[in-house]
Order: structure tokens, then sequence, then C-alpha cells
């Protein structure tokens, strides 16, 4: 449960609040549980705090700093998350779905058994994170980083990894049915088990480093 002082002294007044925090580093917030559904806290400061099993469903939390927290279990679903640092955030089993988190920085999060359907995040920094077992079901991931992501096991059906980057990302046994992944770099990429069924792979960068020219259906590299 959340620490109700230290949640009290965060609702009233935001600069005391930040100084608070630069004066006790060493102490962990913890806002556990909170309900800051569909408020507006673009910019705040989250880092390093306990926020598992908390509701910021529909809140605009633009350019907001999660890392290194704990999101686990916690509702982010319809949330404003552009441009947000999220780096190194634990959101296992966190509600994820129809968030946009464009251009965001998910750099070596957990994201493993989230649910990220229909979750635009394009053009974001998703480089080292963990989505296995994730659901990305029409998920958004045009032009994002995926370098050295775990996506084992993931749902991405429908998807859209255009021009994503996924230069040595595990997508073992992964489901990529009807996945645009139109100019998307495989490089290196683990795909033993992964379903490719009806994948639109135009000008894709294979895991040998060919690139994918045919433009009828081709379910094996």
């Amino acid at each position: 449960m959340a620490n109700e002082q230290q949640l009290a002294r965060f609702r009233e007044d935001l600069y005391l609040w930040n100084q608070w925090r630069a004066e006790n580093p060493h102490i962990r917030p913890d806002f556990s549980g909170a309900d800051f559904g569909g408020l507006d806290m673009r910019g705040h400061d989250f880092s390093n705090t306990d926020l598992s099993h908390t509701d910021f469903h529909s809140g605009d939390l633009i350019r907001s700093d999660f890392s290194e927290s704990t999101l686990a279990h916690s509702d982010l679903s319809n949330a404003l998350l552009l441009k947000a640092n999220l780096s190194e955030a634990d959101l296992s089993n966190a509600d994820l779905s129809e968030v946009r988190s464009q251009k965001a920085d998910l750099s070596n999060a957990n994201l493993s058994d989230a649910n990220l359907i229909n979750a635009d995040a394009s053009e974001a920094k998703i480089t080292g994170a963990d989505l296995s077992n994730a659901d990305l079901v029409g998920s958004n991931f045009s032009g994002a980083s995926l370098i050295r992501a775990n996506l084992q096991n993931t749902d991405l059906t429908g998807a859209n990894l255009s021009g994503a980057s996924l230069i040595r990302a595990d997508l073992r046994n992964s489901s990529l049915i009807g996945a645009n992944l139109s100019g998307a770099n495989l490089s290196g990429a683990e795909v033993a088990g992964a379903n490719f069924s009806g994948a639109i792979l135009e000008n894709t960068t294979l895991p040998d480093g060919t690139i994918y020219r045919k433009k009828e259906d081709d379910r094996s590299f």
C-alpha cells in the first residue's frame, strides 16, 4: 500500500516534492495502489518509485520520468506517454493497451506478460527490453528501436513494425501473422518457430543480412 505521508506531500506541492526527493535520494517512494487515473501529470518525476498496482488510466504523462520504477500490474491503458522515460522500469503484467508512447524511452524495461494491444510505440527506444509473452496485437512499432529486445512467445498479429530495427532481437515462437515488416531490419535476429504467415516483408533485411524483395507471400527465410 502507498505511503500516505509521502503521497500527501506529493499531491500538496510538486516543487516541494521534487525538493524533498533531491534531499532524500536514498528513500524510494511508495505510491503502490494509488489512483492517478485521468490526471494531468506531465513532466512528473516518478523515477525509482514503487507504482505497482497503480492506476494511470487515460492520464497525461507526457515527458514524465518513470526510470527504474516498478509499475508491475499497473493500469496505463489509454495514457499519454509521449517522450516519457521508462528506461529500466518494471512493467510486467501491466495494462498498456491503447497507450500512446511515441518516442518514449523503454530501453531495458521489463514488459513481460504486459498487454500492449493497439499500443502506439512508434519511434520509441525499446533496446534490450523484455517483451516475452506480451500481447502486442495491432500494436504500432514503426520506426522503433527493438535492438536485442526479447520478443519470445509474443503475439504480434497485425502489428506495424515497418522500418523498425530488430537487430539481434529474439523472436522465437512469436506470432507475426499479417504483421507489416516492410523496411525492418532483422539482421542477426533469432526467428526459430516464429510464424510470418501473411506478413509484409518487402525490403525487409532478413536475419542472414539479405534483403527480401519478393512481393508474394513467402513464409520461409
